[in-house]
C-alpha cells in the first residue's frame, strides 16, 4: 500500500530536545524561588510520563512527597510550566536545539512529493513553533495538514488519543500512515491507533522496550535507508 501521511512526534524525534527541557525546568524552578534540581538521571525517570505539567506533578507525588501543596496546586503548577516554556522557546529561538540528522531533508522532500505530513505530540503549540520557525522557515506550518499539540485531547500518550484526532484532520486511514517516534510512550501510542510506526531512539530512549515497532533506528541520517523500510517512492507518491 502506498504511504499517503507521516505523523512526527516532536520531542526526541524532530530534534533532541529532552535536555534543553530539563534545563529549562531547573531555570524555573530556581526563578521561583524553589530548591529543586533535576539532573539527567532524575530527568530519565521523570520521562516516563508525558506532558510538562504532568511531570511536575509526578515529581511531587513519586520524589518529593513531603512537599506542601499551595491551596491551588493547579495554578501553581500551570505557572511553574509556563515560565520553563519562556526559557525553552527562547532556547529554541536562538537556535541551539537543531533539527535531528535527515528530518529537514525527509520533511521537504515527502512534502515535494505530494506526502501528507502532521505532528502528534504533547509538548505545546509555542514549543513547536519555535523550534519549526527556527528550522524550516517562518512559513513552517505550510508543511503540516494537522498540528496537534499539548492539551488537545484529554489523555496524553501513550494514550493514542492525540493519533485518532489527527488522523480525523488528515482524513486519511491509519493504515496509509507511518508514525515516527522517539519512546516507549509514543510507540504504545501510535501502535494503539494501528499506526505502522519507526522509532529514532536517543540518549534517554535507547534502552525502552520498542517491541512492535516497524524498525528502531539511531536517526535517519540514511534517508534512502529509511524510505526503503518505509516502503516511500518519493517519484509515485501522492496524496
Amino acid at each position: 500500500m502506498t504511504i499517503k501521511a507521516i505523523i512526527f512526534d516532536v520531542d526526541g524525534t524532530l530534534a533532541d530536545t529532552e535536555d534543553g527541557h530539563r534545563k529549562s525546568f531547573n531555570k524555573a524552578f530556581a526563578e521561583s524561588g524553589l530548591d529543586w534540581n533535576w539532573d539527567v538521571a532524575l530527568y530519565d525517570k521523570l520521562l516516563k510520563v508525558t506532558g510538562g505539567k504532568e511531570r511536575i506533578k509526578f515529581f511531587l507525588s513519586d520524589f518529593l512527597p513531603s512537599f506542601t501543596k499551595p491551596t491551588d496546586f493547579d495554578g501553581f503548577v500551570k505557572n511553574l510550566h509556563a515560565l520553563k516554556t519562556v526559557h525553552y522557546t527562547t532556547m529554541l529561538r536562538e537556535g541551539s536545539i537543531p533539527l535531528r540528522p535527515g528530518i529537514k531533508q525527509l520533511i521537504e522532500e515527502t512534502h515535494a512529493a505530494g506526502i501528507t505530513l502532521a505532528i502528534a505530540t504533547t509538548t505545546t503549540p509555542e514549543n513547536v513553533s519555535a523550534l519549526l520557525e527556527v528550522a524550516l522557515g517562518k512559513d513552517w506550518a505550510r508543511y503540516f495538514t494537522a498540528n496537534g499539540c499539548g492539551d488537545i485531547v484529554p489523555h496524553k500518550k501513550p494514550a493514542p488519543d492525540i493519533y485518532f484526532w489527527v488522523l480525523e484532520k488528515m482524513g486519511i486511514a491509519a493504515n496509509e500512515c507511518i508514525a515516527l517516534e522517539d519512546s516507549n510512550n509514543g510507540l504504545r501510542s501510535a501502535l494503539a491507533a494501528n499506526i505502522k510506526t519507526f522509532v529514532t531512539i536517543n540518549q534517554y530512549t535507547h534502552t525502552q522496550d520498542f517491541t512492535g515497532a516497524a524498525a528502531v533506528l539511531d536517526d535517519l541520517s540514511d534517508l534512502p535507508n529509511f524510505y526503503r523500510l518505509a516502503g516511500i517512492q518519493l517519484a509515485k507518491a501522492s496524496k
